[in-house]
């Protein structure tokens, strides 16, 4: 039994330092092959770069709990905007679903769920265009709106709602007026992409600023739904 460990481990040994004779000596030693209990070990292993540890933080922080978040914000998202698609894409729009974008005041996970959503919803209900510029912006909205998440005004979070009426004004009403030009307007583009982003942003208006700020208040107030959005 001792011969038979000993060599078990003889190709492991040469990387030991020291004396290898003395090492298989303690290591083929009655003590040495008795049942030991496993203890974790603790690697202190130098990183210098700030991105990576970064990273490692961001890995740890990002529970199953979270992810489970992201992938029911995007469906619920893609689900919102298909069964609502009348309203949900095109130059005059209220796209419910964006009453999502409030929820990053809530959590950073929720960024990757609303911007995943976006993405689908625009992909199965939208031109390439649509799928590229509108998740553009609604990234750059989450994104800001989660830098804003501590902003209160009178108790609403109505200046994080803020950032997705900007964004897909200006992003979106300039996508309509130069990619889905009116070809009875002899309007010139620049008022067109005024008139435009002024549509998208009313629309934007409502689902955010008004159900996107009721969705936030209801959440804060509700305690069971506090455990659901917020609890790591």
């Amino acid at each position: 039994m001792h011969f038979a460990a000993i060599y078990a481990i003889l190709p492991f040994a040469v990387l030991l330092r020291g004396n290898l004779k003395e090492q298989l000596r303690i290591l083929g030693s009655p003590a040495c092959l008795e049942p030991c209990r496993a203890k974790p070990i603790g690697l202190a292993v130098p990183v210098r770069s700030k991105f990576i540890r970064r990273s490692i933080v961001m890995n740890q922080n990002f529970t199953v709990r979270k992810l489970a978040r992201c992938a029911v914000v995007a469906a619920l998202y893609v689900v919102l905007c298909m069964a609502l698609q009348p309203f949900s894409y095109g130059a005059v729009q209220v796209r419910v679903a964006e009453a999502l974008c409030l929820l990053p005041v809530f959590g950073a996970e929720y960024i990757v769920g609303v911007v995943l959503g976006c993405f689908l919803a625009n992909l199965l209900g939208s031109t390439i265009v649509d799928v590229i510029f509108g998740t553009l912006a609604t990234l750059l909205a989450c994104v800001v709106t989660y830098k804003l998440r501590n902003v209160r005004f009178k108790g609403l979070a109505i200046v994080p709602s803020l950032p997705p009426v900007l964004f897909n004004a200006v992003i979106i009403g300039i996508e309509i007026a130069v990619m889905f030009p009116d070809p009875s307007s002899s309007a010139p583009l620049w008022l067109a992409c005024i008139t435009n982003g002024i549509s998208v942003g009313i629309g934007e208006l409502i689902s955010c600023t008004v159900l996107g700020v009721l969705l936030v208040k209801i959440v804060e107030t509700n305690t069971s739904l506090r455990k659901v959005f917020l609890e790591a």
